[in-house]
């Protein structure tokens, strides 16, 4: 039963592996002046009733950032237009794919400039 149950599983995780969303290789950008890799993750749909599914993310999709010592898992906002990704505190968006936004909104608006 256990091997079955190993099994199942390392076949599941191979299927998330396989997928072109997780695939996909992680942009880079320079952001405040240093490197910042994004990685897009298709996520899984959690409320398909939700119309905005621009550029083929849809709601359950989120983003890793790995900018400076920074890890963030952002969730995809259902903002209309470009996908953008928020967990309250930061937002990124690249509707101009050449300067993306990185902002910090807790406190006082901080906007670190982004480019390619």
């Amino acid at each position: 039963m256990r091997l079955i149950a190993v099994l199942l599983a390392a076949l599941l995780l191979g299927g998330f592996v396989a997928s072109p969303a997780w695939a996909a290789p992680p942009e880079r950008y320079l952001c405040g002046g240093d490197p910042l890799l994004a990685e897009v993750h298709a996520g899984a749909v959690d409320a398909p009733g939700i119309p905005n599914t621009s550029a083929g993310t849809v709601p359950g999709a989120f983003m890793v950032l790995r900018w400076r010592d920074l890890s963030l898992q952002l969730p995809r906002t259902n903002i209309n237009g470009a996908p953008s990704y928020s967990d309250g505190k930061w937002f990124w968006s690249a509707a101009d794919p050449e300067r993306p936004r990185l902002s910090l909104l807790v406190g006082s608006l901080e906007e670190e400039p982004c480019s390619r």
